[in-house]
């Protein structure tokens, strides 16, 4: 049985003829310790997948479970991260772990409850930035920040909603390698959206192509063979890395109804594209 699971998902918004169905016969299996990452197109509907597996949108048809049960809700158990920081302006970086803190574990006091706080901004790299507020942090530092405070929650599964699509290359380089590193520190479920490919491989141990939106579905998964570590500097010359995201890039584009027209850009040859159709589950050779 899977830890996190989407069993034949249906959602959509509205009803009768203003009706827009975001997914339809969506499925996911995830195991427990699982990096998971869900790649899709701009559009295609990956923040909503966040919300179902997070439990603040409720499946219109199919279900959401984790570890057999059903999703009924948000909780402390489902951490998110998400693209906006979401952090309390007015309050510190520790204010702003503190306050997460202090609602799921109350039987934690005074300094016993700041020396948990400060490990989790040591575990981030922000020591030394304890007292400053959200204004003034980097992008970077801020979504630092954020994560920080999902991690002190001590969530049975992280959910990462496109956290590093805002920053410049060089912070989300510095950012992928903070996430891996705690991750392989602090093992934890993690399903991560993102429309980066490199970035996916790079991370995931299972990666998850999103069929495009409207009705959008989930296509067969894409085992990430890499060892641990990764390298970053070594990782353009392996040949078993270009020819995982050559496979994932050609499976999305074979999804996509633009794919015959982005192929001129691509430096190898792509079999025939045809779009799947939504709903289908994707076959890859």
């Amino acid at each position: 049985m899977a830890f996190l699971e989407l069993d034949n998902v249906t959602f959509a918004y509205g009803s009768g003829s203003s009706r827009y169905e975001v997914f339809q016969g969506a499925d996911l299996r995830v195991q427990e310790n699982e990096f998971v990452a869900v790649l899709g197109f701009s559009g295609s509907g990956k923040s909503t997948l966040i919300s179902l597996l997070a439990g603040l949108e409720k499946p219109t048809l199919g279900g959401a479970r984790l570890r057999g049960e059903p999703i009924a809700g948000p909780g402390p158990d489902k951490g998110v991260v998400f693209q906006n920081y979401s952090l309390l302006p007015w309050l510190t970086c520790v204010g702003n772990i503190d306050l997460a803190v202090r609602r799921v574990m109350p039987g934690l006091k005074g300094p016993e409850r700041r020396a948990y706080v400060q490990t989790y901004l040591d575990l981030v790299s922000l020591t030394g930035a304890e007292e400053k507020k959200p204004q003034e942090l980097s992008g970077g530092m801020r979504q630092r920040l954020s994560l920080a405070r999902t991690l002190a929650m001590r969530p049975e599964v992280l959910l990462l909603d496109e956290p590093l699509s805002a920053l410049d290359a060089l912070t989300r380089a510095v950012l992928q390698d903070e996430i891996i590193r705690i991750w392989e520190e602090d093992r934890r479920t993690v399903v991560m959206i993102t429309n980066d490919v490199d970035e996916a491989v790079l991370m995931a141990d299972r990666i998850v192509p999103m069929t495009p939106g409207p009705s959008a579905s989930l296509g067969d998964s894409f085992c990430v063979s890499l060892p641990r570590p990764r390298d970053r500097a070594t990782l353009n010359f392996d040949p078993d890395f270009k020819r995982l995201r050559n496979d994932v890039t050609r499976a999305m584009l074979r999804m996509s109804s633009d794919a015959k027209e982005l192929a001129p850009v691509l430096d190898y040859p792509l079999p025939d594209l045809e779009p799947v159709i939504p709903g289908r589950p994707l076959s890859v050779a």
